[in-house]
């Protein structure tokens, strides 16, 4: 239909409006707009009589490596979760593997096809194919054929970013309510990074009102910016008492996962738990609550931290955690007890999730806040 039109060369509408313009939507269009004229507004009308919605509206960019035809497969389950910079490549076999050779969705709202070849060829996992989906707006939530390709997918990974692009878009729409039936009805495996890993909770920190630091959190535990939701979003049974944070000590925001954790205690009444990664580790999560935690101990230092109140203390609310006051959780120095352990190459230090105390590998740990400040103690 394109070549068709008498006076455009083939060539040139190739250069202008090929696949990856019309999907990067109205800004490309309209710089070939101005090179064309009247020309090219007998192709856009003519364009968009046949796709209304793909002229000046697309509101998302789609890769694909592999099989278009999708492949039916029975996934194996589970849950991953990276603490972000690059990815750990054995926790990431593993997330591939529990796709049982089916097909890969990646969800994002920005950067591009950087998993495709990664996913697809350089790891060894034999997959039907892997396709990336970014989001350039909440409008591409509504698309059908975003909708089916997350009802075939038989894995899906949510890429870094800002989570708050992933909550404005996607929760109370289609994606949202597909992924979670997704993994509840078809046991389709899920996980990510960063961003992507923190909203894997059944509570997690939006990031609405922007990032914040442990510093700033700490010393007002009401700061603007410590957005912490409990709104539906991703439903994984099993997390659904747990708030997760990336980053963890490389960014040193320990402090503000216990803020997190005061505030969900005294708004809501939940003596949730956390889970944090520092970057480059990987927990991986099987169907009976068993998180294996991958990363390349001894070489590096890089721990998961598997965060919960301490039980044995009835009444576990802070001294003081309210507005403009900094917060205090100390009650007699062991307030929150903390698992912490290294993540191997073999992903062989565990800790199970089903009863968050049997661990293998790691060591207890008793954090409390005093005036503001997060203190650590090793247990003996």
């Amino acid at each position: 239909m394109i070549t068709l039109i008498k006076g455009i060369k083939r060539e040139e509408i190739d250069v202008e409006l090929n696949e990856g313009s019309f999907h990067n939507g109205r800004a490309n269009v309209m710089r070939f707009i101005g090179k064309k004229n009247m020309k090219v507004l007998k192709l856009i009308i003519i364009l968009s009589l046949i796709n209304p919605d793909g002229v000046f509206s697309q509101s998302y960019t789609s890769y694909l490596s592999g099989n278009p035809s999708d492949l039916i497969t029975k996934p194996n389950g589970g849950i991953c979760l990276m603490g972000g910079s690059s990815e750990n490549d054995e926790a990431m076999k593993w997330f591939l593997q529990r796709a049982n050779g089916g097909d890969v969705l990646v969800l994002r709202a920005s950067g591009s096809d950087g998993y495709n070849n990664y996913m697809f060829s350089e790891l060894g996992i034999n997959l039907n194919s892997v396709e990336t989906i970014v989001f350039h707006d909440s409008t591409a939530s509504n698309e059908r054929d975003i909708h089916r390709k997350i009802q075939q997918a038989e894995a899906i990974w949510l890429a870094g970013g800002d989570q708050w692009d992933y909550v404005s878009y996607w929760r109370n729409t289609p994606i949202d309510s597909l992924i979670n039936e997704g993994i509840q009805n078809r046991n389709i495996v899920i996980g990510g990074t960063s961003a992507g890993m923190a909203v894997m909770g059944g509570y997690y920190f939006s990031a609405k009102n922007n990032t914040i630091t442990s510093q700033e959190a700490l010393a007002n535990p009401y700061h603007l910016s410590v957005t912490v939701d409990s709104a539906k979003f991703i439903s994984n049974e099993i997390l659904s008492d747990v708030i997760t944070d990336t980053h963890s000590s490389n960014r040193n925001r320990k402090g503000r996962q216990v803020t997190f954790l005061s505030r969900i205690l005294v708004d809501y009444g939940v003596r949730a738990k956390g889970i944090a990664c520092d970057e480059k580790i990987a927990v991986c999560i099987e169907n009976n609550g068993r998180a294996k935690v991958y990363g390349n101990y001894p070489q590096a230092e890089h721990k998961a931290y598997f965060i919960q109140l301490n039980n044995e203390i009835p009444n576990i609310l802070p001294e003081n955690c309210t507005n403009r006051a900094v917060l205090n959780w100390k009650l007699d120095g062991n307030p929150i007890k903390v698992y912490a352990v290294h993540g191997t190459m073999n992903g062989a230090n565990t800790f199970d999730l089903s009863d968050w105390k049997t661990g293998v590998g790691g060591a207890w740990e008793n954090w409390y806040v005093e005036e503001g400040l997060l203190m650590i103690e090793k247990e003996n």
